[in-house]
């Protein structure tokens, strides 16, 4: 049986809908469009989904390592595409490593 790309998207999109994620047509958000959420095609990442995402996963995380994280996933660090999929799936599957102080520091307050 041969697969063609719209077979596996089909059956993709299905198995997203059924898990609960929302499936929009692509031009729905596209730049210039009502609901847009890119600026230009140039934009690969959807931000304000990922920030969104990554506070409700992590609700105790402070903003600034949430940023960190971001900043890793939205800008990966080498200059090889191959290294930058294989750094972000690995980002996505085992999470971000990002370092932050936990319990914040409490301000001194002389007695």
């Amino acid at each position: 049986m041969n697969f063609s790309e719209s077979i596996i998207e089909q059956a993709s999109l299905a198995w997203l809908k059924s898990l609960g994620y929302t499936i929009l047509f692509g031009p729905e958000i596209a730049p210039g469009e009502i609901q847009a959420e890119r600026e230009n095609y140039g934009q690969v990442i959807l931000e304000r989904r990922l920030r969104q995402a990554l506070q409700r996963l992590n609700p105790q995380v402070p903003v600034d390592a949430l940023e960190e994280a971001f900043r890793k996933l939205a800008r990966p660090d080498s200059p090889s595409l191959v290294a930058n999929n294989h750094a972000v799936h690995k980002y996505l599957v085992e999470g971000v490593p990002v370092e932050y102080q936990w319990p914040l520091p409490r301000p001194f307050a002389p007695a």
